[in-house]
């Protein structure tokens, strides 16, 4: 009996000794680099489907910069977004918290100037926390998370932001500026399209004459290249192209890059993809010329899923932009950071984009505000260990229709999803494509998940804002969110 017993703790020891090294192996890998802060370079892309990166299984549009990249470093295959909607999505990343948890629940309004409205300053920006840091930081493209002085990039953390403040762009400037300036001698001000403005470089206009992909990419590498002057500054640079959302406008020479494929939407698409990819190869290659690529972690990743109707591919997920399926937030990403993260790696276990804030600010040795709270998590140790950093917790997706609320949240391998109807419950480790509804056989797994996120949906409180007027109206009238019927596991009594 006692050599049994000897022989358990000579067990348990050796493990904890494994256990123990593999921490410290995770630990010692992001020393490699002289313990210097590492240059953060995250490069977002706008509505791209999860299969529209060679990386992720796309078969038809190239992407050989982004591909390599990711090949060099670790493919998150369950990565998510806080939201299936730009505006919110992209309000989650700057705060670490869930869009619904601080009125950001919509996108901001179509009015000129957003309606005067942005994301609650209260909300410290990861920027904020890096700039305070000794971070030189930098936007560059895409805002939409208020357009008035108080909301703009130059107040919430960035030293530097070339780009539009809204939600989107027309990408020629030899179609759009004379649209404007016809509108412009016309007396219009307020009224004139915000697709149609000038880009602007902290608070002035300027005049872009480049494709905006283009322009966009040539911004970044400008940074790039300041910010080696001063090898004791680390940068944090928000690389936010606003492709391959529309208007679907590509340059006629990267659609030929695709001569097989014939659907012509999939086509602009493919052009559109390839463009950020060709950006992508110029800022890789202005890191590698001024010293700075081996110390420099690049995250990419999408705000949300694509749109078919407009060319994109979400294959195999279920879903698209706007949807709680897989298909609606689920995004492709990867970590590259060179001798930090693990090279040709393939990491499964659910996270969360609002993991990005607490994961840079412990990267860069910042300190998080003693109030700031957060929804996220640091990864970057699971990342490299290939464990999972949640088990057992929740992510959650909430996105409001007319009359109804769609909700979602993953647990490890489960995934509950309510589209309205009632609750399902799908394995998203071997079913991505949530084909195969288990409910019935796992009773008890829906009942738990449920109530959890129901706990989770009693702080959301109402949206500051509404993308149009008509959503407010609607949003009153029908007495929404209506989270009394979401939460109902009686999906036949719901009402819409």
């Amino acid at each position: 009996m006692k050599s049994n017993i000897s022989l358990s703790k000579i067990v348990l020891a050796c493990f904890c000794v494994i256990a123990s090294q593999a921490s410290y192996a995770a630990e010692d890998s992001l020393n490699t680099t002289e313990n210097k802060r590492p240059n953060i370079l995250v490069i977002l892309t706008d509505d791209m489907g999860y299969a529209d990166v060679g990386f992720n299984g796309s078969t038809d549009i190239k992407t050989p910069s982004l591909d390599q990249l990711a090949a060099e470093g670790v493919v998150l295959t369950s990565a998510y977004n806080a939201h299936p909607f730009c505006g919110p999505s992209r309000a989650g990343i700057m705060t670490g918290r869930y869009p619904h948890k601080f009125g950001s629940q919509f996108n901001l309004p179509t009015s000129n100037r957003s309606g005067g409205l942005g994301v609650p300053t209260e909300e410290v920006f990861i920027s904020k926390v890096l700039q305070d840091a000794g971070y030189k930081t930098g936007a560059i493209g895409k805002w939409h998370l208020g357009e008035e002085a108080e909301f703009h990039p130059n107040n919430r953390g960035f030293d530097d932001f070339y780009g539009f403040l809204n939600g989107g762009h027309d990408y020629f400037p030899s179609k759009y500026k004379p649209q404007y300036e016809r509108q412009r001698k016309q007396g219009l001000n307020h009224s004139i399209f915000h697709y149609l403005r000038p880009l602007e470089h902290n608070g002035k206009e300027v005049d872009e004459k480049e494709y905006v992909t283009d322009g966009l990419s040539r911004e970044a590498v400008n940074f790039i290249e300041k910010s080696a002057t001063n090898k004791d500054q680390p940068f944090f640079l928000y690389m936010s192209y606003n492709a391959p959302h529309s208007p679907m406008q590509a340059k006629e020479e990267d659609m030929a890059e695709f001569p097989e494929i014939k659907d012509q939407k999939r086509k602009i698409y493919a052009g559109m993809v390839y463009a950020v990819d060709r950006g992508v190869n110029n800022i890789v290659k202005a890191l590698k010329a001024t010293g700075q690529y081996d110390n420099t972690l690049i995250v990419f990743f999408s705000d949300n899923g694509g749109k078919p109707n407009l060319g994109a591919n979400n294959s195999p997920l279920r879903g698209r932009k706007g949807s709680v399926l897989e298909g609606g937030y689920r995004t492709p990403m990867f970590f590259h950071w060179p001798k930090n993260v693990p090279e040709g790696k393939t990491f499964s276990y659910p996270i969360s984009t609002l993991d990005l804030y607490p994961t840079f600010a412990k990267l860069a040795g910042a300190k998080i505000p003693d109030n700031k709270k957060l929804d996220g998590k640091d990864v970057m140790h699971d990342l490299i260990a290939g464990s999972n950093p949640r088990p057992g917790e929740m992510i959650y997706a909430v996105r409001h229709r007319k009359g109804f609320s769609e909700a979602a949240a993953r647990r490890d391998n489960w995934k509950i999803v309510n589209t309205g109807k009632e609750w399902q419950l799908f394995d998203v480790d071997k079913d991505k494509s949530e084909s195969n509804d288990v409910s019935s056989k796992h009773p008890f797994i829906v009942r738990e998940m449920i109530a959890e996120m129901e706990v989770w949906s009693w702080t959301n409180p109402q949206p500051l804002w509404f993308h149009h007027h008509e959503e407010g109206t609607m949003w009153r009238e029908m007495g929404m969110p209506r989270f009394h019927e979401t939460f109902n596991l009686k999906g036949d009594e719901k009402a819409h």
